[in-house]
């Protein structure tokens, strides 16, 4: 059975685009490139050994808003985000158009 959520609010590096992220406790991938990294197994525990990249594979609609598919280039994992208001979803367009 699945943990309740863990509220972080922490500020990163992404790894793939190298901007600053601030984190609203909420956060999982970066705003400007959609991208994540491997850190929880039950979300915001930090209790993935992987912390591999985990790359934008796709984009679908849900309701108003958008979810990013994200697969880990390590392990192959994959774990699907809702996106937020904050998030550029034109990055990801522009690296599959």
């Amino acid at each position: 059975m699945a943990q309740n959520f863990i509220k972080h609010q922490e500020d990163f590096t992404c790894e793939h685009c190298r901007e600053l992220v601030e984190g609203n406790g909420y956060t999982n991938h970066c705003p400007h490139c959609l991208w994540s990294k491997h850190v929880d197994v039950n979300p915001g525990d930090r209790a993935a050994v992987c912390g591999g990249l985990m790359a934008p594979e796709a984009l679908s609609k849900a309701g108003e808003s958008f979810v990013v598919l994200h697969r880990c280039l390590d392990c192959g994992y994959e774990k699907p985000n809702k996106t937020s208001r904050e998030d550029d979803i034109s990055a990801y367009l522009e690296g599959v158009l």
